[in-house]
């Protein structure tokens, strides 16, 4: 049985998102101009007509087909699956996604949804990610979940498995937005880390809860991701990713997009090279991410750095620990002789014994997997929360 109850007049809101010609866009135009599902649903053609963008073939269509979705059974079987439903002026429906210009008219719930959430942080990227990559959107996402982030993905393989999986592991809470009904779990083999994330905030989707998930489906699941997100950072994609679709529904909303650059010869490198490019924020560190959240992240960066670093000094295999960045003898030998006083690149070859560029090439990497910070005139210190 469902936790939470659904939305009063669910019933005429879901029958009419699910009628011939009416999208996310269009429904928003008929509820302005009706004030109501009610008047939607008795509305005459001719009264139809006169909303921005229904000609005489639309509005022939909504009033034909707008009582044709059975919306009973959808709700019996929403009740089973412990399923909550809740519409667009519910007082419980994420205030963040509200604001997007096309925002779900419905959104089907399984978990929870509290204020905590309008703190979030979307973290995507390809499926086909590499061993790196998957370092990364665990790092982060244990990183900003520790620092207080409801860490937002899409339950796919690859980046979104390790960003939910390392939300979780901080046992901080996280949001999976599916591209499918919630009767599904796509990926299957997500199945455990579906209920997981109910346990610890929800599995959401704007689809009826047996649709397939259908590639036509994730463009949209994607605009939610990011609509429910303060930022969205990409930690690896290829040129044709869906996270550059969601990078672009963040542009699109005033939201930040930020990247984790990657090698440049990686095909999983090309879409966050792309952002890059194109102006998105370079990410290395959490306090990056502060720092491109504006007076928000100014806020937080205290509370931040010390839940990173409370977080990966803790012994416990179920937090984030170093060890999970599996760091070269070199990066090892390099992290060891730095503290919170900037050293010389130079003095690191001295103290280390390691040739130049096996100083120079440690140092990019541990840059990059935010454990070291470059200061002008080749000084490099350790970030607070390595």
């Amino acid at each position: 049985m469902t936790t939470q109850q659904h939305s009063p007049q669910i019933a005429l809101w879901l029958k009419l998102i699910r009628a011939d010609g009416i999208g996310p866009t269009l429904f928003k135009r008929l509820l302005d101009y009706f004030d109501g599902v009610e008047r939607i649903f008795t509305a005459s053609v001719a009264e139809l007509m006169k909303v921005e963008g229904i000609g005489n073939k639309t509005a022939e269509s909504i009033a034909r087909t707008r009582d044709a979705f059975d919306v009973e059974a959808e709700l019996a079987l929403a009740d089973k699956l412990g399923v909550w439903v809740i519409h667009l002026r519910d007082e419980r429906y994420p205030p963040a996604l509200k604001a997007i210009y096309d925002p779900p008219p419905v959104l089907y719930v399984k978990g929870t949804l509290t204020r905590a959430d309008n703190l979030a942080m979307a973290i995507v990227g390809c499926r086909r990610c590499s061993h790196y990559g998957t370092e990364q959107a665990n790092r982060f996402s244990h990183l900003l979940a520790s620092a207080g982030f409801t860490i937002v993905s899409g339950l796919a393989r690859g980046i979104d498995t390790a960003a939910h999986r390392g939300a979780l592991a901080a046992k901080g809470r996280t949001i999976a937005v599916q591209g499918c009904g919630l009767s599904n779990i796509f990926p299957p083999e997500n199945e455990k880390l579906f209920e997981q994330i109910t346990e610890n905030g929800a599995v959401i989707s704007e689809l009826p809860l047996n649709y397939e998930p259908l590639a036509e489906n994730f463009p949209g699941r994607n605009r939610i991701i990011a609509g429910l997100s303060m930022g969205v950072l990409v930690v690896e994609a290829t040129y044709r990713s869906g996270a550059l679709i969601s990078a672009q529904a963040a542009t699109d909303n005033n939201r930040e997009v930020m990247a984790v650059p990657g090698r440049i010869d990686s095909p999983c490198s090309l879409g966050c090279h792309k952002l890059l490019k194109q102006g998105a924020r370079l990410i290395d560190g959490i306090d990056e991410i502060m720092d491109a959240l504006g007076y928000v992240g100014d806020g937080l960066k205290m509370h931040a750095d010390a839940a990173a670093t409370e977080a990966e000094q803790n012994a416990q295999g179920t937090l984030f620990d170093l060890s999970r960045l599996n760091l070269t003898d070199a990066e090892t030998a390099i992290l060891g002789k730095l503290n919170s006083e900037p050293v010389h690149v130079e003095e690191l070859i001295e103290q280390t014994q390691l040739s130049a560029a096996k100083v120079h090439s440690a140092a990019i990497s541990l840059q990059l997997k935010g454990l070291v910070k470059q200061l002008p005139g080749n000084m490099l210190v350790k970030r607070r929360s390595s």
